[in-house]
């Protein structure tokens, strides 16, 4: 495309005058990437993509972007359409699927702002979330996990010669060894080790593309309608895609997970759900959907894969999607409440039709999981997660918005208004982005003391309260700490974590019951490690595990 196709309508400044929804917006630059699409007279609808060209304006740090400057980042065709499910039918500045593409009209991977090059993208447009951080801040957080979260950047988008406002350009879910890294399973693969993977499966409202799958066998907890079960949608290979063999295997895999994890004896190491899953990626997805409290999670935008039986061959969950409606941006089904489990959304809110599977509340009785949830949130609290470190991430994204915010506010003037489903409506901007802060503090505190509380299982199947009978002593220590195994089956090791979660000690025992081990507060390397909180895993012969925490005070 040549630029000055586009630029026909960009003589000099945007200048759009608007709806009687909006007010006129004076655009001539700004400190974000500025994304120009024209449709060339297509309309654009939810399905299918339609024809447009488009142009970005992405200058090196410190360099303003000017809308009569050259397209620096991107000048071609691309694809687009609605993207979103209420959003798209509630909100009057609608988000958008792109597909970048060559002049004949076929996918051609494009590395955009500086991401990996693929073909397919979104266009996020924040509308009842104010703050229009949610979905950012998330993505963020989670990438602290080290499990791939789609990349994020804000941008300004111009639209068929209108100012459209703030948006958070980001990478579609798909394969891709810089996205879901897994094999690509083809038509051709329909035997043998080659059928194993990979596979992407979603639990989501359907959105028009499809929408085929299958349904869990088992109900929801505290289902009150018929029609109310778990409906696990094709995604890679999609609908129209995927193989009758492929259908047959991918179905029996999440059969057999869901009647291990169903069973009496779902926790055995060996038998039990443990044998299909990637435990730390259901630790993770736990954490993030419950730190946000997240009102869909679990339930919708549910993205989970399973790669090759070679390669792990484990269901992992993820990547994660969606948390417009998190962070208490929801007046509904107790959405907004900074207490209370977000996995318990079935006992507040038993007849929507969407509900949360049965899988969370099996695995909260689990004291392997429940354990793997506090070291894990412990972990994360001491870095990243950290009171501190969100705020400071919320700080910077309002000083990265704090131009631009005026003009899409201009354009879509939702400040001070309710906008479904807003739990809190500030006046101003900065009561909006007060109330994130103040409502994520309030939710890290409740959940501090609730994870603390994890030595064991939740006390509802007659099952004891501690996995592993350990006695720490003393606790605070100087110099030794004694590990005292009163564990019938023994303790055969001891890790010892930094608080950051690294590892930096393994203690082995012979399993005796009654026996002692000892740390003398050094690494495997005999270097005496700083005064410091520690973490420590203890695994016992028949497979449970517990954590824990030491101090070690200075001398």
């Amino acid at each position: 495309m040549k630029t000055t196709l586009l630029r026909a309508l960009l003589a000099g400044a945007i200048f759009c005058t608007l709806s009687a929804q909006s007010q006129s917006v004076d655009f001539e630059s700004s400190n974000l990437p500025i994304i120009i699409i024209d449709t060339e007279g297509r309309t654009i609808v939810n399905e299918p993509k339609v024809k447009a060209r488009m142009g970005i304006i992405n200058n090196p740090e410190g360099i303003t972007n000017n809308i009569s400057g050259p397209f620096t980042d991107y000048d071609g065709f691309i694809g687009i359409e609605f993207r979103g499910s209420s959003s798209q039918a509630l909100f009057p500045k609608k988000s958008f699927g792109i597909e970048t593409w060559d002049d004949q009209g076929q996918d051609l991977d494009t590395a955009i702002l500086g991401f990996p090059a693929e073909e397919d993208w979104v266009l996020h447009g924040p509308y009842s979330d104010k703050t229009l951080m949610r979905n950012k801040l998330t993505f963020d957080l989670f990438s602290f996990t080290e499990r791939y979260s789609s990349r994020t950047k804000y941008v300004e988008v111009v639209l068929n010669g209108q100012y459209h406002g703030i948006y958070l350009f980001m990478e579609k879910v798909k394969r891709d060894k810089n996205r879901v890294d897994i094999a690509n399973l083809k038509p051709e693969d329909n035997e043998g080790e080659e059928l194993t993977g990979g596979y992407i499966l979603k639990l989501d409202k359907f959105d028009g593309s499809g929408g085929g799958g299958f349904a869990s066998e088992y109900r929801p907890n505290n289902y009150k309608n018929s029609d109310q079960v778990a409906f696990f949608q094709y995604d890679e290979p999609a609908d129209d895609e995927i193989t009758s063999a492929q259908k047959a295997y991918i179905q029996s895999f999440m059969k057999s997970f869901e009647s291990a994890l169903k069973s009496s004896s779902f926790r055995d190491p060996v038998s039990g759900y443990r044998k299909y899953i990637e435990l730390s990626s259901f630790v993770d997805f736990f954490l993030i959907n419950e730190l946000s409290r997240n009102v869909d999670g679990y339930r919708l935008s549910t993205f989970m894969y399973k790669d090759k039986d070679d390669k792990g061959g484990l269901l992992t969950l993820g990547p994660i999607w969606d948390f417009n409606l998190a962070f208490g941006n929801a007046d509904y089904c107790q959405g907004g409440n900074t207490q209370g489990w977000a996995y318990k959304f079935n006992d507040i809110c038993p007849n929507d039709f969407w509900l949360v599977p049965f899988w969370w509340d099996k695995l909260m009785t689990d004291p392997v999981f429940r354990q793997q949830v506090k070291l894990r949130w412990m972990t994360l609290r001491s870095g990243a997660w950290s009171d501190e470190a969100i705020s400071t991430m919320i700080d910077e994204y309002t000083d990265v918005l704090s131009e631009a915010k005026n003009r899409n506010f201009q354009r879509w003037p939702v400040i001070g208004q309710y906008t479904w489903p807003n739990n809190f409506v500030g006046a101003t901007y900065m009561a909006e982005v007060d109330y994130l802060r103040n409502w994520i503090t309030q939710r890290t505190t409740w959940l501090d003391q609730q994870i603390e509380n994890f030595e064991g299982p939740m006390d509802v199947t007659g099952l004891s309260n501690r996995e592993v009978d350990l006695v720490t002593f003393p606790n605070p220590f100087v110099d030794l700490i004694y590990f005292q195994n009163e564990a019938p089956a023994g303790v055969e090791s001891i890790k010892i974590f930094s608080f950051s979660g690294q590892q930096v000690r393994t203690i082995n025992n012979r399993g005796k019951l009654g026996s002692k081990l000892t740390w003398d507060g050094r690494n495997s390397n005999g270097e005496e490690l700083p005064p410091a909180v520690y973490l420590y895993q203890a695994f016992s012969g028949d497979g449970k595990v517990t954590v824990g925490k030491i101090i070690k005070s200075a001398r």
